[in-house]
């Protein structure tokens, strides 16, 4: 061995690898705060369904005397419109006087 090379020793080759390691963790934070942001833009998006769908009945109400009778009835009449593969609607009717009861279930 040349007395000027210096032996190979651990923490170099710890020291290569940390810069990989950082990165690595890094990368995994940001994915984890991406997925968490995704997951609270979908229950956004549901409540806006369920806000816009009672807004709906709400408005039916205020210019036929009743609440309608299905979904249907809000789409066909007052434009009301939704992916159908993206959520489930729940709209319960009570009576023709009082408000339905509506939920929104995402699928994905």
């Amino acid at each position: 061995m040349n007395r000027f090379q210096k032996a190979p020793s651990r923490f170099r080759a710890l020291g290569r690898l940390a810069p990989a390691v950082f990165f690595l963790l890094v990368l995994a934070l940001f994915l984890a705060g991406l997925n968490s942001l995704s997951g609270v833009t979908a229950r956004q998006e549901a409540e806006g369904l369920e806000n816009s769908i009672v807004q709906s009945a709400v408005h039916c109400y205020a210019l036929e005397g009743f609440y309608p009778d299905s979904l249907t009835y809000l789409e066909d009449h007052y434009g009301l419109t939704y992916d159908r593969e993206k959520y489930v609607v729940s709209y319960e009717v009570i009576g023709s006087n009082l408000m339905p009861d509506v939920s929104v279930i995402p699928l994905r």
